[in-house]
C-alpha cells in the first residue's frame, strides 16, 4: 500500500487519515466518536467495536438495528478469530409452510423472512472473550443517544424516506408498529432533525444489564414471541433461547504477497476469495488499466455465479470451500477469461442494509465488524414497545427443494454481510469492509485490488469510481467512472450502464497498520455519512 500522505490521485475526494494509538472508522461520525472515547477510557479495539456497533443501531437504523445479524474478524495476540453471529431460520418454518401461505418465493418483508437476530449475542460474545471494559459501560453511549436524541445525518434521512415509501405499500397491522416508532408523524425525519427512541433506550439497557440474556431468554424474547404469534410469524422464544454465536476459523487466499481473510459460509466472503484466487492464477497484474478492470470484472462474475449457486449453511454445502479454492479449480475458472466479456455460468468443482466498522488500538488489536438488517430497516417489523426492528435475512432462502440454499428449519441462509481482513507474513495489515447487500463481495475485490495492485492508500482505494456486475454482461458504473475506460470495456463486450445513485455502489471503511512504525492509516467512504477518527 502507498503510505505517502501526499499521494492523492485525481479521483480522490479526501486525504487519508493517520493515527498513532488507535483508530475507528465507520459510517456515522457520532458512532466513530463513541468508539474513540471508548479507547480513551482504557478500552481496547474490541470494546470500541462493540460500543460503536451499539451506537450505530440508534444513529443509523436505516441499515442496522437491535434485530440485526453480525459477523466479526478479530486480530488479538497475533491470531485472527472469526465470529459468525447470523441467526438460523425458526424451527417451525419450512418451504412447504411458506408456500402454503401463498408464496412462490420468499417474501421480502413482514414476519415470514425474519430469522433469529444475532447482533446482541455478538456484542456479548466479543466482550466476554476479548473485552476489557464492563459490558454495561460499552452500551451506555448508545442508550444516552436513544434517550436524549441526535441529529439525523443526510444519507440516513434519504434512506429513511425510501423506507417510509417501501412499507407504505403494506396495509396490514403487523407493519403499524414500524410507523409508530420510526415515522410517528407519517414521514421520515429530515437531515438535521432530532430523533430519539425511549423504547430503544430501554431495550439496550436490558441487553446491557443482562449481557444480552434478556434478548434471548427473558422479557425481550417474550415480546418477540408474542408479536410473532399474534401476526402469524414463525419466530418463537425457543428459537431465541437456542441461539449461540459461533466462533469459526477464517478462510483465506494468497493474493499479491498478502493473505486475504473472510468468514466461511454461510457468509459470502468465499466469492471474494474465489475472485482474487482467479486473478492470482492469471499471473502478474496487468499494467493496462482497461485490461486490469476487465480481468477484475470477469473474475468477480465467475466467483459470484459459483457463490450464488453453492453458498449456504456450511454443513449443507457441496462442494466444499477447499474444493472451490483449490488451485486446479481456480485455474479452470481463470482459463475462461479472455479478451471479451463472458456471460458467466457456475462451474463444478466436484469434478476435480448494512453498517461496517473497523477499529484498532495501541496493543495491536484490530477488529473488522459488520452488522445488518439486510435491506434498509429489514422486514418492516418493529416489536411494539421495544424499538427492535427485525431483519429480513430469510429473504435470501430459496423455496426450491433442489437448491443448496433451500429454506429449512434451523438453517442459516446465504449471507451478504462480510468483514474482511488482510495479513502479511503472519502479521496484521488491517481490517476492511464494504457495505451494500450483493455489492459487498464486488466492493471487497475492488478495494483489495486497488490497494495491492494499484498501490493506492485506503482513502484513495475507497474513492475510486466503482463498477457493479448485475447479470450476464451488464456492468453498472458510477457517474464519475471514466468515459474512455467505459467505452473500452464496451468494445470488449461489456454492457455498460451509468448510474447516478452512488449509494448503491457500497459504503466502506479501511484501517491499515504500518508494520515498521505501528502508524495507522485509514479511509472512510465518500458515498455515505461517515468518519475515520484517529487517537
Amino acid at each position: 500500500m502507498h503510505t505517502d500522505p501526499h499521494y492523492y490521485p485525481a479521483t480522490s475526494r479526501r486525504m487519508v487519515t493517520f493515527g498513532k494509538r488507535g483508530m475507528v472508522a465507520t459510517s456515522q461520525s457520532i458512532a466513530a466518536q463513541i468508539g474513540i472515547d471508548t479507547l480513551r477510557k482504557g478500552g481496547n479495539a474490541i470494546d470500541a467495536a462493540i460500543a460503536t456497533a451499539a451506537a450505530l443501531t440508534v444513529v443509523e437504523p436505516t441499515s442496522n438495528g437491535i434485530g440485526s445479524d453480525a459477523f466479526a474478524l478479530v486480530w488479538v495476540k497475533d491470531e485472527l478469530h472469526g465470529l459468525n453471529a447470523s441467526g438460523p431460520a425458526p424451527k417451525s418454518i419450512s418451504h412447504d409452510a411458506v408456500k402454503a401461505l401463498g408464496h412462490s418465493e420468499m417474501p421480502a418483508h413482514g414476519l415470514v423472512p425474519v430469522t433469529v437476530p444475532g447482533a446482541p449475542g455478538a456484542w456479548a460474545a466479543l466482550s466476554e472473550r476479548f473485552g476489557k471494559l464492563p459490558f454495561e459501560q460499552l452500551l451506555a453511549p448508545a442508550i444516552e443517544l436513544a434517550e436524549n436524541g441526535f441529529a439525523v445525518s443526510p444519507v440516513a434521512s434519504l434512506l429513511w424516506e425510501q423506507a417510509v415509501k417501501r412499507y407504505s405499500q403494506y396495509g396490514t397491522e403487523e407493519f403499524s408498529p414500524w410507523f409508530t416508532h420510526f415515522a410517528p408523524n407519517g414521514h421520515a425525519p429530515k437531515a438535521g432533525d432530532i430523533w430519539r427512541s425511549p423504547d430503544m433506550a430501554r431495550t439496550l439497557r436490558e441487553i446491557a444489564n443482562s449481557h444480552a440474556e434478556a434478548f434471548y431468554q427473558g422479557s425481550l424474547a417474550d415480546a418477540m414471541d408474542a408479536f410473532s404469534r399474534q401476526h402469524g410469524g414463525f419466530l418463537r422464544k425457543e428459537d431465541l433461547q437456542a441461539f449461540k454465536p459461533e466462533w469459526v476459523k477464517p478462510i483465506s487466499v494468497r493474493f499479491r504477497g498478502h493473505d486475504i481473510w473472510e468468514i466461511p459460509p454461510n457468509g459470502s466472503g468465499l466469492i471474494v476469495l474465489e475472485a482474487l484466487g482467479i486473478l492470482e492464477s492469471l499471473g502478474a497484474e496487468s499494467k493496462d488499466s482497461v485490461e486490469a478492470i476487465h480481468r477484475r470484472i470477469e473474475a468477480t462474475k465467475l466467483g459470484y455465479v459459483d457463490g450464488l449457486h453453492y453458498i449456504t449453511e456450511s454443513s449443507s454445502m457441496k462442494p466444499s470451500v477447499e474444493q472451490i479454492l483449490s488451485t486446479d479449480y481456480l485455474a479452470q475458472r481463470a482459463a475462461l477469461i479472455g479478451e471479451e466479456a463472458i456471460d458467466p455460468i457456475h462451474g463444478n468443482p466436484l469434478k476435480g442494509g448494512t453498517v461496517y466498522l473497523a477499529t484498532a488500538d495501541d496493543e495491536g488489536n484490530m477488529v473488522s465488524f459488520i452488522q445488518s438488517n439486510f435491506e434498509g430497516f429489514g422486514s418492516g417489523i418493529v416489536v411494539p414497545g421495544t424499538g427492535i426492528s427485525l431483519q429480513n435475512r430469510g429473504w435470501s432462502f430459496s423455496l426450491d427443494p433442489q437448491h443448496p440454499n433451500v429454506l429449512a428449519p434451523g438453517k442459516r441462509t446465504y449471507h451478504t454481510i462480510i468483514p474482511g481482513f488482510i495479513t502479511k507474513d503472519n502479521q496484521a495489515v488491517g481490517p476492511f469492509g464494504v457495505m451494500g447487500g450483493y455489492m459487498q463481495p464486488q466492493g471487497h475485490v475492488q478495494v483489495v485490488t486497488a490497494m495491492l495492485e494499484d498501490h493506492l492508500n485506503p482513502q484513495a482505494a475507497l474513492d475510486m469510481p466503482r463498477w457493479k456486475w448485475t447479470k450476464g454482461r451488464t456492468i453498472e458504473v458510477e457517474a464519475d467512472f471514466p468515459n474512455h475506460v467505459a467505452l473500452a470495456l464496451a468494445r470488449r463486450g461489456h454492457h455498460i450502464v451509468k448510474v447516478a445513485d452512488s449509494i448503491s455502489f457500497g459504503r466502506g471503511q479501511i484501517i491499515l497498520r504500518n508494520p515498521d512504525t505501528g502508524v495507522l492509516q485509514g479511509g472512510t467512504e465518500p458515498r455515505t455519512d461517515g468518519a475515520v477518527l484517529p487517537f
